[in-house]
């Protein structure tokens, strides 16, 4: 082929594509602030639903915060939940249609403070759907106030000095809480800052879906550490730094619990 006849078409050709959206995304233009992790998230999802060729049967629940928006981004049937309440909903669209991929998308707001008991018994009952928690330590769309998992001496707008744990608590551990329960089968941590922790959360998800398909007897329970620079006041960058040296020591990245089995730690 000459040069000068090479088009357009044949630059894109399926062949020299090196990567390329997965068409259960949206066109939308995404409307998270600019370094927040919830689109590399939606993104893995998708992915993964498209490469095991799922769309027709998988629905997605979203309930109330930054994870509200997910039914403008992905492409396959969605349902919205009350706040704190997707546990409970994805436990009777299961139930109802077993054949079905259920899975929740909830930030910590919302599965670690006002659903913390649909969280906790669903997973006691070892319902065979998937949750993805979004954890930033703090509630992002409503104003940046602490949540349960916003950290010891961390700033926000209700805790303007830091988090006084003698006032107010301490930091929730939902992943490791949810791991001692006996109806769950898979607990993870992974992250999506850097393109090593992508494909290890990508992997998770995949793994958990498989789980599910295969009807392991326990429900799947993925954590996924990000960050929220608007909540945090900081960049993208040094907000990725700031989760890195502060988030990952409290909240550990890596399987908890694999095959219904809590993992080793050396």
């Amino acid at each position: 082929m000459k040069e000068e006849n090479i088009t357009t078409q044949d630059i894109i050709a399926e062949e020299n594509l090196v990567y390329k959206k997965t068409r259960l995304m949206t066109d939308k233009v995404l409307s998270y602030c600019p370094g927040c992790g919830h689109g590399t998230a939606h993104r893995i999802i998708m992915e993964v639903i498209d490469e095991m060729g799922l769309e027709e049967k998988t629905i997605g629940i979203a309930p109330v915060g930054c994870s509200v928006l997910a039914y403008e981004f992905m492409n396959i049937d969605m349902q919205q939940a009350a706040h704190g309440r997707a546990p409970a909903l994805a436990t009777g669209i299961k139930r109802t249609w077993p054949e079905k991929v259920v899975f929740t998308y909830q930030g910590d707001g919302d599965l670690a403070a006002i659903g913390t008991a649909e969280t906790i018994h669903a997973c006691n009952r070892g319902e065979n759907f998937l949750i993805v928690f979004i954890n930033n330590g703090i509630y992002g769309m409503t104003g940046g106030q602490m949540a349960p998992t916003t950290l010891e001496g961390m700033k926000s707008s209700t805790t303007p000095y830091g988090r006084n744990t003698k006032l107010m608590g301490n930091p929730l551990k939902m992943t490791e809480l949810v791991a001692e329960l006996p109806g769950t089968y898979f607990v993870t941590r992974q992250a999506v800052h850097t393109p090593a922790n992508v494909r290890k959360t990508k992997k998770a998800i995949k793994m958990a879906i498989k789980n599910q398909l295969e009807d392991k007897g326990g429900l799947n329970f993925v954590e996924i550490v990000s960050n929220c620079n608007s909540g945090w006041k900081m960049t993208p960058t040094d907000a990725n730094q700031w989760m890195v040296d502060n988030m990952f020591p409290f909240f550990p990245l890596g399987d908890i619990k694999v095959d219904g089995k809590k993992v080793k730690k050396d």
